[in-house]
């Protein structure tokens, strides 16, 4: 069975896929100190809840925090006796073209979001991704990554406004009962709902017509599903797009090393 990690900047997911389709998946806060020995007791009592203790043959990771990829490939070298592949290495092939400027670094995280909705979706699309950041990601009509936007994540725009204005408490991202608000709490989360609501049509509507043609809107990530509620942009909301494009990239070295 294939162990899928998938780390952002505030929480990893692990997810244990048998080839058909995943059979468990756990998440964690994102931790750049946790050892591996740590990832490894956490992990093997969930395991052993989902019956698939010692099933782990092949792991792959896409992280977006560095400093944690080391403790991650010391997890499966020795607990699951096999080098993981790792996404953004020079050795690891996505299959798709990234036509960026020279030297720029993409996410992992946006790349394997890019081959997970090119196989379900197509071409020309844009994938918007909730998670620390909001990120637009611009697949091309032959899947390639062409670039992107990257703004600043709901959660943390709330937690920035709550820290620099005293007088405003922290609340949770809902939709709100109407646009107007009556109340603080209320006033702030319609701004927050709404405001990102604009943005996402916005951005969408203007990413179409500079590339002179219709897009596709493809929402992942834990708030997709409450900001598809509000608005009609998103032709698709895929919560499973990122570990789907894992499996992917996997299956696609592993058949590569077979071939060798």
């Amino acid at each position: 069975m294939l162990l899928a990690i998938d780390v952002g900047n505030t929480n990893t997911v692990f997810a244990v896929h048998n080839g058909t389709g995943s059979v468990s998946e756990w998440r964690c806060r994102t931790e750049r100190a946790r050892t591996a020995d740590e990832y490894f007791v956490w992990l093997s009592e969930l395991m052993r809840h989902a019956g698939v203790v010692g099933q782990i043959t092949d792991v792959i990771v896409s992280s977006v925090v560095p400093q944690v990829v080391f403790n991650l490939r010391l997890l499966s070298d020795r607990y699951f006796n096999t080098r993981p592949l790792v996404v953004g290495k020079p050795e690891v092939d996505i299959g798709v073209p990234v036509r960026v400027d020279p030297d720029t670094l993409v996410g992992a995280d946006r790349l394997v979001n890019t081959v997970g909705a090119y196989d379900r979706y197509g071409g020309d699309l844009v994938v918007v991704d909730f998670g620390t950041a909001t990120t637009f990601d611009v697949v091309a009509h032959d899947g390639a990554y062409v670039g992107g936007v990257i703004s600043p994540g709901v959660n943390l725009s709330l937690k920035a406004l709550s820290d620099a204005a005293a007088a405003l408490p922290f609340v949770d991202v809902t939709r709100p009962p109407q646009v107007v608000g009556r109340n603080t709490r209320d006033c702030m989360t319609s701004g927050i709902y709404w405001g990102y609501i604009g943005m996402i049509e916005g951005l969408c509507a203007r990413i179409s017509e500079e590339r002179g043609k219709p897009i596709k809107v493809i929402g992942t990530g834990g708030l997709s599903t409450l900001f598809a509620q509000g608005t009609d942009v998103f032709d698709h909301v895929d919560n499973d797009l990122t570990i789907h494009g894992l499996v992917l990239i996997h299956a696609r070295n592993k058949k590569d090393q077979d071939e060798q």
